[in-house]
């Protein structure tokens, strides 16, 4: 099963008045290795570098309990959750939480609220949401398995 990584680069990029600006941005990478990884994000990144060096900065794997994303092109944003899922320790008589990251891709804070809340309806177990913060990842790209290659 291939994990997630969040990276951080930063290239050259022209922005809308013609001079070229220095950016740092985040990205969500699923795969095996590190090598992996940062071939995936030259690959994606370089049609965009024409200014000057792609800089890959950070390459960290991270634990996701799930990844929601969306489909529609206003959804432009990520949002890291972190939902406890609560369960009851009979030995000891009290409530135990267990914390979960899931990040959910919206265009808001309440969209994003509400498509947690409408993703975690069908779970059997109780939760209660943590906390809702909104990240610098500006794309996902999973691992497609319907190629050979990747």
């Amino acid at each position: 099963m291939a994990n997630w990584f969040e990276c951080k680069v930063t290239y050259e990029k022209m922005v809308d008045n013609g001079t070229p600006k220095r950016t740092s941005e985040g990205y969500l990478v699923q795969g095996d290795t590190y090598t992996e990884i940062e071939e995936r994000l030259t690959k994606e990144l370089t049609p965009f570098t024409s200014l000057g060096e792609l800089i890959i900065n950070t390459i960290k794997r991270i634990k996701l309990a799930e990844l929601f994303l969306s489909d529609h092109p206003e959804d432009d944003r990520f949002y890291r959750c972190k939902v406890n899922f609560i369960s009851l320790d009979e030995a000891k008589g009290i409530e135990k939480r267990t914390a979960a990251a899931m990040i959910v891709q919206s265009d808001s804070l309440p969209n994003a609220l509400n498509r947690l809340e409408k993703e975690m309806s069908t779970t059997l177990s109780p939760y209660e949401i943590a906390s809702i913060t909104e990240t610098i990842i500006m794309d996902a790209w999973p691992i497609d398995f319907s190629k050979p290659n990747e």
